[in-house]
């Protein structure tokens, strides 16, 4: 079992910068380490999408949405994952989830990206972002 606590939403303006924070509890034999984690977000109204997951071995993998502008990164010493997120846009705005599943190969870690197909989920952090 793996709880997940995000955290860092807030309000900003176009342009601006905001840096989320997911931190993960273990109550199992999976450690924070070994996991396949990623962040996803959900705008009222509309589907879940994944923008960004990162796997056990720090493999790195973004949606074009967020290419060049967001960067996901992990603090295993913290057991702390992290999404910063420069140049915001307004169509950034969204409830954003933390998510990770068990270790797989970093192939399979990016394909959750698409699938979704995560173990564990936070509850949310909203971004909202104006003009």
């Amino acid at each position: 079992q793996v709880q997940l606590d995000e955290s860092g939403g807030g309000s900003e303006q176009a342009g601006g910068s905001l840096r989320l924070s997911c931190a993960a509890s273990e109550y199992t034999s999976t450690v924070f380490n070994v996991l396949c984690m990623g962040w996803f977000r959900q705008a009222p109204g509309k589907e879940r999408e994944g923008i960004a997951v990162i796997s056990s071995d720090g493999s790195t993998g973004y949606a074009d949405s967020v290419k060049g502008r967001f960067t996901i990164s992990k603090d295993n010493a913290k057991n702390t994952l992290y999404l910063q997120m420069n140049s915001l846009r307004p169509e950034d705005t969204a409830m954003y989830f933390c998510a990770a599943r068990g270790r797989v190969s970093a192939g399979d870690c990016y394909n959750t990206m698409v699938s979704g197909g995560m173990f564990y989920w936070g509850k949310g952090t909203l971004v909202t972002i104006s003009q």
